[in-house]
C-alpha cells in the first residue's frame, strides 16, 4: 500500500480535496419535489458520478448550469442519492460495482490500520453510490484529539490538516492523504475525521429511513463479504 503526501496531480487532473474544505453533504431546506428540484438533482447526479463532486458543490453548480437563481431551492439528499442511484444504474451498471468495491477494500484497510480510534466509514463509498472519482471519508473516534494524528506521524505517513464541517455542523479536524488503490490504478484521496469519544452514540442514530449513516469495520467487512451494493 503506497501513501503520498496530500497533493495535485496524485489523482488525474489533480485531488479534488486539495487546496479545498471537504464539502460533505449536509441537509437543505428543500420541499417536496418538484419539476425543476427533479431538474437540479438530475444534474447533480451528473456531476457528483461523473466529476466526483461532493453532494453539496454539486447541488451549487448545478444550479448555476441551468441558470437558475442563487436562492433557488434545492433538492434534499433523498432526492440527490436517489437520482445518484438512477445516473450509475443508466450510465455506469458495468463498472461502478467493481469501483466501489475496490474503494471499500481500501477504506477497510485504512480501518483496521486506524483500528485503535474505532473508525467508520461513511459518505458515498458507504452509501454505495461510489465511483472512482469519490474519495473515502473515515470518522475516527478518540480519546485524544491529537491520537491519531501522532499514529499518523509515527507511522510517517504524510498527511494534510484541515478543518471541515462536521455531521453536526461543528467544525471537526480531518487529516488527509492520498492512498494507492491497486485494484483501480489510481490514487484515492482518504480524509480522516477527527471526533471525540462522546460522540460515537449520536454518529449512529438512524437516519429518516432507519439507515445507519456509517459502519464500523464489521459492518464494512459484510457489506464485502456478502457483495451488498
Amino acid at each position: 500500500m503506497t501513501v503520498t503526501a496530500a497533493g495535485h496531480g496524485a489523482r488525474s487532473g489533480g485531488l479534488p480535496w486539495v487546496g479545498a474544505t471537504i464539502a460533505l453533504p449536509t441537509p437543505s431546506n428543500a420541499a417536496m419535489p418538484t419539476p425543476l428540484s427533479a431538474e437540479i438533482a438530475s444534474t447533480t447526479a451528473r456531476l457528483v458520478v461523473e466529476e466526483g463532486l461532493e453532494w453539496g458543490p454539486a447541488k451549487r453548480r448545478a444550479v448555476r448550469e441551468l441558470g437558475l437563481p442563487a436562492r433557488t431551492p434545492l433538492p434534499d439528499n433523498d432526492q440527490v442519492e436517489a437520482a445518484v442511484r438512477e445516473y450509475i444504474a443508466l450510465f455506469c451498471a458495468d463498472t461502478q460495482p467493481q469501483e466501489l468495491r475496490a474503494l471499500r477494500q481500501l477504506a477497510l484497510v485504512w480501518m483496521e490500520r486506524m483500528a485503535t480510534f474505532r473508525p467508520h466509514l461513511g459518505g458515498a463509498v458507504w452509501r454505495g453510490t461510489a465511483t472512482r472519482l469519490s474519495d473515502i471519508y473515515l470518522q475516527l473516534f478518540c480519546d485524544d484529539s491529537k491520537s491519531a494524528e501522532i499514529a499518523l506521524i509515527d507511522h510517517q505517513v504524510d498527511y494534510e490538516p484541515r478543518t471541515v464541517t462536521g455531521f453536526h455542523g461543528e467544525s471537526v479536524e480531518a487529516l488527509s492523504v492520498g492512498s494507492m488503490c491497486p485494484e483501480l490504478g489510481e490514487m484515492i484521496g482518504v480524509h480522516l475525521l477527527i471526533y471525540d469519544l462522546d460522540d460515537l452514540r449520536g454518529a449512529l442514530r438512524p437516519d429518516a429511513k432507519g439507515r445507519p449513516p456509517r459502519g464500523d469495520i464489521t459492518a464494512v467487512r459484510r457489506l464485502l463479504q456478502e457483495n451488498i451494493p
